[in-house]
């Protein structure tokens, strides 16, 4: 019997996230499962010190990892985001109507305390439909 199941590795290069025993994304079958993605350069250096510089370059390095596994932000079916200060929802709730479209992803949103560097303000995952 053969296995129809394949789980592949993706990553863009360089890969930011390689030194830290990560995966950028996954594809499973038809599906992307991306790691958390941040404000971050592709050297992994964090831009900007405000929420929004990060937010927009987190969203950038999702679709930039999302494309690299044949799908896109117009796939994304589940989205979490975490953030370091809940006061930001609003520019969440902007940010997603900017950088989805209809019919809007399912979400996670919460707040925690930290996330893997002090100066990160948001770290963006999801699941993707990929093409066949």
């Amino acid at each position: 019997m053969t296995d129809t199941l394949t789980r592949r590795q993706v990553s863009t290069d360089p890969d930011w996230y390689e030194p830290y025993a990560i995966s950028q994304a996954i594809r499973a079958g038809d599906f992307v499962f991306v790691s958390g993605q941040a404000g971050i350069d592709e050297h992994g250096a964090t831009v900007g010190e405000d929420f929004d510089t990060q937010a927009r370059q987190a969203f950038a390095n999702l679709d930039r990892v999302l494309r690299a596994a044949g799908s896109g932000l117009e796939h994304v079916v589940k989205v979490t985001i975490l953030v370091t200060d809940m006061a930001v929802i609003d520019q969440v709730v902007a940010l997603r109507r900017e950088y989805f479209t209809r019919p809007y992803p399912a979400d996670t949103i919460a707040q925690t305390p930290a996330l893997a560097r002090p100066d990160w303000k948001i770290e963006i995952e999801a699941i993707a439909l990929a093409a066949g």
